[in-house]
């Protein structure tokens, strides 16, 4: 059916968060209107659990013909910077949606302040002299109600005087707060008189030294998404404690006014936890910082711009959330997950082409010397209208060095001395044998070819149980391959009482200098997603240059990683 505009699916096909958009759409609560919002905090640079909560945000949006914002959280300069800003604009982009507006929570800082002098002035709120320690212990526990703070009855005037001091830079930081008076014995600890102003000293990125008293996050989520005619404020399950405080604040700010049909309302769904990774910023800072990852887009990286630099696709991404989807209690995602993501996708739309990773030489003896042939390769077999390229055939080729076995138990069907071969998309070839240097190292491998044998020829399909692929020695091009494996050795590094440093998989990153790839994967332009065949799926690496190629591995053809025992 179709109501104002949006269209309503069928319930039976849409996650928990989606059923109550439609229940609230149907109801016409905020005038049938749906806006959300994505309010990153720009202190970091955005991970894959941020992409789940930009699916549904953005997703949602999109789905019912609602609108969703975007809103940075800026109320803590201490963390935060512009280049976290424009990062967090490109990986919205890159996923492939579109914000209705951009707003910063630093708009609203005067309504913000102008609501705390309000509440100061109706006994709501008062100056706390404690330290953050003293605070934290009369807070009390789930089953003891907390103390009042000695300054909890301090005068109203008194308050507001030292709250204009707080934030005109007469007060060093930590000295003072501004707490809400609401209840010290409340059940919900986020009731016991929260702070909600702090003070920091040191240049916003927007305000400059403007202000130097900042909202806390619980004191100016909930008013921004009021400011901004937010309905449905969609967040993590950690936020579940914190409903409560959202609504009261809400309702305070209205002055109590029937907001039932008229206000925003926050749902939670469960966070995307990663196995063999870890999502905590700080602990992704320190990676950088300590240079133990080469930056936040090192392919090792949980985050979206290190999945985008190691050649996942946005699709990729995004129907790995769609796999795990949205639930109410948390889980532990298995890594294996996302590559199995990536693999359906890139089947469809990367590019076939040949590279040797190992290589050792092969030569045709029985093929006539200086002598070419163009063999037609296929793009991608699973598109037809991408078409097919040449790669040229010679008497001297590169094959992988794993390809060869000199004494190969029955179930090897690569190259062994005696026994037929196919090379893929050119001839059926039989090893006659291999030459050695003094340490018993391969150093090359002679076979003979079937002139009648060429792929595509009339009757040259014969049957041969090994195909492999190849590179000719002259028409091929040197190039750099990064291998990654998981970032840490342990399944679930978060929950390990070591130092996450400890935990760090020494072997994470191989790099292989000696490698060859063919003409055609030059720097391609149309389609930077890459299959190696027989091997797995690369792209180019954001330092690769022509005359310089470097590819970094996506994830192999198959999901044969073990773990480390």
């Amino acid at each position: 059916m179709k109501d104002n505009h949006i269209e309503i699916v069928e319930k039976k096909s849409v996650n928990f968060i989606e059923q109550i958009i439609i229940g609230d759409l149907e109801k016409k609560k905020n005038d049938g209107r749906l806006q959300t919002r994505f309010p990153p905090e720009p202190n970091g640079y955005l991970h894959i659990g941020h992409a789940k909560a930009i699916c549904m945000d953005f997703g949602v949006a999109e789905k019912f013909g609602g609108i969703c914002n975007l809103r940075f959280d800026d109320t803590n300069p201490q963390k935060e910077d512009t280049e976290y800003v424009d990062a967090i604009k490109e990986d919205i982009k890159w996923l492939g949606f579109k914000w209705g507006n951009i707003y910063y929570a630093s708009d609203y800082f005067q309504n913000l302040w102008d609501f705390a002098v309000r509440l100061i002035k109706e006994g709501k709120a008062y100056i706390d002299e404690q330290t953050s320690e003293q605070i934290a212990a009369q807070k009390g526990t789930t089953t003891e109600p907390g103390v009042d703070s000695p300054y909890r009855e301090r005068p109203i005037e008194e308050n507001l005087t030292l709250f204009e001091k707080m934030n005109n830079g007469e007060i060093s930081e930590g000295s003072m707060v501004l707490r809400a008076k609401i209840d010290m014995a409340h059940p919900n600890m986020h009731f016991r008189d929260p702070v909600i102003y702090r003070i920091i000293n040191k240049k916003h990125h927007r305000t400059g030294h403007k202000w130097k008293a900042y909202p806390m996050y619980d004191f100016a989520h909930g008013q921004s998404d009021f400011f901004e005619g937010v309905t449905h404020s969609i967040c993590t399950l950690e936020f579940v404690p914190h409903r409560s405080l959202y609504d009261y604040f809400i309702d305070e700010l209205k002055e109590g006014k029937d907001l039932e049909d008229h206000r925003p309302r926050q749902f939670e769904f469960n966070r995307l936890n990663l196995t063999y990774t870890v999502m905590s910023k700080r602990k992704l800072l320190a990676l950088v910082q300590e240079h133990l990852v080469n930056g936040w887009d090192d392919p090792r990286m949980p985050t979206i711009c290190g999945l985008r630099r190691r050649g996942y696709s946005p699709e990729a991404v995004r129907k790995f959330i769609d796999m795990i989807g949205y639930t109410k209690y948390d889980a532990l995602n298995d890594f294996s997950m996302l590559e199995a993501a990536a693999r359906e996708d890139l089947n469809k739309r990367a590019l076939r082409v040949s590279a040797v990773l190992n290589p050792v030489k092969l030569v045709v003896t029985n093929y006539p010397d200086g002598k070419t042939e163009e063999m037609e390769a296929v793009n991608n077999p699973e598109r037809v209208e991408d078409g097919s390229h040449t790669i040229i055939f010679s008497r001297e080729l590169w094959i992988e060095r794993e390809d060869f076995m000199e004494n190969a138990p029955k179930n090897f069907f690569r190259m062994v001395p005696g026994k037929e071969v196919r090379l893929k998309n050119a001839y059926i070839v039989k090893c006659t044998g291999c030459k050695k240097d003094k340490s018993g190292n391969i150093e090359e491998i002679y076979c003979e070819y079937d002139p009648e044998s060429r792929s595509g020829l009339e009757g040259a399909n014969r049957k041969v149980k090994g195909t492999l692929h190849w590179l000719s020695t002259t028409h091929c091009q040197p190039c750099e391959v990064r291998l990654y494996d998981r970032l840490f050795q342990i399944e679930n590094p978060s929950a390990d009482e070591r130092d996450f440093r400890e935990l760090l998989n020494p072997e994470s990153l191989k790099i292989l200098t000696n490698c060859y790839i063919e003409q055609f994967a030059v720097m391609q332009k149309e389609n930077r997603y890459l299959q190696f065949q027989r091997i797995g799926y690369f792209t180019y690496d954001k330092d690769s240059t022509e005359k310089h190629l470097i590819f970094n591995k996506t994830v192999g053809l198959k999901d044969s990683w073990k773990p480390k025992k």
